[in-house]
């Protein structure tokens, strides 16, 4: 089977960089101080024997994260990136994720490195057996998994472009064993360009036991690293011969389970190694990828997409030996590279120099050319090992400390991640409620799939339970309706009135000339002129004294560019209070001062709005708490009505407010105030969702004096708006006050199994 002609098909040419991937990262927790940590796995994430992004490896301090499969390098690494985030903030704040491969500072005595406490015991006996048979300490070394997949369409385009086999199981099979003997050939490179384990701490080997006598490329890598001992021996010449050695070595005690066989590559298939004779390979794990302290996630995406190029030319290459010979000489050359110093370089640089070209030249044939600046750039390490990862590190270490460079990147990823803990990294791109909710889920160990990024359209899975959500807070909780209804305030007022609930009484109007006649009859009245089906306190606005024509006319005109229907109502006088009533109980009750600035009697309204508007926790389009405020014509309409222009110049501590509306969206202040209320007008709101049908709401009350009671059908209250998808980052960090974390009251409404 000739691959060199069948990859410059016409036929296979679109699917030559189609692939999937998956990643697996280990990690150690350290102490900020470079100290293996003595603390027990976060309880917030839950149970390890469920969750499918974070687990624990061999030590209760190691952890796991997995990433979902994805299309794309861009995808698994924003995965990883979120997953990372969300590790990092459920541990203690005075613990960190350690970056390197080797493990930080291991205590004294073996009895201090904590086996993981898992609830299967067949687990912890394994883990015990490891031990036992390798040593706590070897056991303790971390890196990456790197699993990688040619796309299903690539391998159908280059089976059907061949004779020489019947089945397409059969052909992909042998297009992976291929590529898996050929990894474990020319593996060296990829030790030699990513290694990154060059010293270990004092410590790490025991007393007597042999160590390198200098620094090296990879320990990991190398036979000081964590491998099998020297009779495990397994044959890559075929599938079947894979399977029958692990098999035996399983049956004679060699193994004492299947994954106990730590290759470099592994084929994969199944969830036994039995299974690859039903299903074939699916897939290969490589797991030869030491911890790059440079990148916060221990993996560039630039590094992923060389070995994919990698990859694709280890099915272009042809063999030169036989299967055995050729893993024999991969296996001696990896050594030789591993333990090589790391400012030194190779031996054989000549055969490094051929693989470049001929990936260069497969890259020129397949019409990549795109790709071939990165193969290029990689190539020039091969002449300068101080640029290689293992370079660099040693010229840190050399000058400092092993330990020193790990607590400098480990504190330094650590505060990243804290850095603006209302964001998830990955999917900044998202509403802020929504990337709040994402977080939630990943730490419970909710599968989640994106159905649509732009829409914030997501699958929850928990076993066999899934549900959708939308923007956060839309679910199946709430019917179809429910959501048209608050979208129409005209029908929500209508609903909640009839109930027996306090409303403003007002007009609806579809043109502006209609909206025009009324104005007499408002003009002398404060009143409050807003679209009738928009959300955000978008083209509302509010004269608590009447309005003149002008005013009224472009308070109109603005209602209309958000709405072919405007209301307008009666203005009631209180304070608006937002209350979040989720499942039939008020979560979170906020009060939203108007977008405002205090003056300092030196500075403009527009200056004194751009220093605000600095606050890291302003925004805008819902990607932060709060959103910035704005200097447009409905600001300066409100200015106008307090006597200000944007150039004006208040007097020190005078509050210039630039809207009516109290909306955070349009840039006002969120303070937490559920504690200060007392029942009665939870009550009110809960029953007023209730009439409305709703599970999910935020509905707006004004409230003239909150120390007064109230009542259904007194006048201590007015609602004035529900709302079918609030947002729910403006509770979780408010302004000011307690933050109410409504995104996890979201998941308990909707996977309650996971919250008995």
């Amino acid at each position: 089977m000739n691959l060199k002609k069948l990859l410059q098909k016409s036929n296979v040419q679109p699917y030559l960089l189609s692939a999937r991937f998956g990643l697996e990262k280990e990690s150690q927790r350290s102490t900020l101080t470079g100290q293996l940590a003595q603390t027990d796995h976060p309880e917030v994430l839950g149970n390890r024997s469920y969750h499918p992004y974070i687990q624990t490896d061999f030590s209760e301090t190691q952890m796991e994260l997995i990433t979902p499969v994805s299309d794309t390098i861009t995808g698994v690494m924003r995965s990883l990136s979120a997953i990372h985030d969300v590790a990092i903030r459920s541990m203690s704040k005075q613990e960190m994720l350690w970056p390197l491969s080797m493990p930080p500072q291991l205590p004294e005595k073996d009895t201090e490195i904590k086996i993981a406490k898992l609830d299967q015991f067949e687990a912890v006996l394994y883990r015990r057996y490891l031990a036992k048979e390798y040593g706590k300490r070897k056991q303790m070394v971390s890196g990456i998994h790197f699993n990688f997949e040619f796309s299903s369409e690539l391998v159908a385009q280059l089976f059907s472009t061949q004779n020489q086999y019947a089945t397409l199981e059969t052909f992909k099979t042998d297009l992976y064993m291929k590529v898996s003997r050929n990894y474990l050939r020319y593996r060296w490179l990829i030790t030699y360009l990513f290694g990154a384990s060059p010293v270990s701490e004092e410590g790490y080997f025991v007393e007597g036991e042999e160590q390198p006598k200098e620094p090296v490329r990879s320990i990991r890598n190398s036979s000081f690293g964590y491998t099998n001992h020297e009779n495990i021996k397994v044959s890559y010449e075929s599938l079947e011969k894979y399977i029958h050695d692990i098999h035996e070595m399983v049956e004679t005690g060699l193994l004492s389970e299947e994954k106990e066989f730590y290759a470099p590559v592994r084929p994969r298939g199944g969830k036994q190694v039995a299974d690859l004779a039903k299903t074939g390979i699916r897939y290969v794990e490589l797991r030869n990828l030491d911890l790059n302290p440079f990148s916060r996630l221990g993996v560039e995406s630039e590094a992923l997409q060389f070995i994919h190029l990698f990859l694709l030319y280890l099915l272009w290459t042809d063999e030169k030996e036989s299967a055995e010979e050729w893993i024999v000489t991969g296996n001696l050359l990896n050594e030789q590279v591993a333990l090589g110093r790391p400012d030194s370089k190779v031996s054989i640089l000549p055969e490094g120099e051929r693989i470049f070209s001929d990936m260069l030249e497969m890259l020129e044939q397949l019409g990549l050319v795109e790709e071939k600046e990165l193969v290029a750039s990689y190539s020039q390490q091969l002449y300068a090992p101080e640029t290689t990862i293992a370079g660099k590190m040693w010229t840190i270490i050399n000058e400092n400390s092993n330990q020193e460079l790990g607590i400098i990147y480990g504190q330094e990823y650590q505060a990243m991640a804290h850095e603006k803990s209302y964001q998830l990294a990955g999917f900044e791109n998202m509403e802020l409620s929504t990337q709040i909710l994402l977080f939630d889920v990943i730490q419970k160990g909710i599968q989640v799939e994106i159905l649509d990024e732009q829409e914030q359209f997501l699958k929850l899975s928990y076993q066999d339970h899934i549900e959708y959500v939308k923007n956060a807070n839309m679910t199946s909780k709430d019917s179809y309706i429910v959501p048209l209804i608050m979208e129409n305030k005209t029908v929500t007022k209508k609903i909640l009135h009839e109930a027996g609930f306090r409303v403003p009484a007002g007009d609806e109007f579809s043109t502006m000339e209609q909206g025009l006649l009324a104005y007499l009859k408002y003009a002398d009245k404060a009143f409050v002129i807003k679209p009738k089906s928009t959300n955000y306190g978008l083209g509302i606005s509010i004269f608590k004294e009447g309005a003149s024509i002008e005013d009224y006319t472009e308070a109109l005109t603005l209602a209309f560019k958000e709405d072919s229907a405007v209301l307008i109502e009666e203005f009631l006088e209180g304070t608006e209070y937002r209350f979040f009533v989720i499942n039939n109980k008020v979560e979170a009750i906020m009060l939203r001062v108007p977008a405002n600035v205090v003056g300092d009697g030196r500075r403009t309204i527009a200056d004194l709005v751009a220093e605000k508007n600095l606050d890291p926790l302003r925004g805008s389009d819902h990607r932060a708490p709060l959103e910035w405020i704005q200097l447009g014509d409905v600001e300066k309409l409100m200015l106008k009505e307090q006597g200000y222009t944007i150039d004006s110049i208040p007097e020190k501590g005078q509050t210039a407010y630039l809207r009516e509306n109290s909306n955070v969206s349009t840039g006002g202040d969120s303070i937490d105030v559920t504690d200060d209320f007392d029942d009665s007008y939870k009550q009110i709101a809960v029953e007023a969702v209730a009439s409305l049908g709703a599970q999910i709401c935020g509905i707006d009350l004004i409230i003239p004096d909150k120390a007064i009671k109230g009542t259904k059908d007194s006048q201590t209250y007015g609602i004035i708006e529900a709302n079918f998808n609030p947002a729910m980052h403006m509770h979780a960090y408010p302004y000011s006050g307690t933050g109410r974390h409504l995104t996890m009251e979201v998941l308990k409404l909707l996977f309650p199994e996971l919250f008995t």
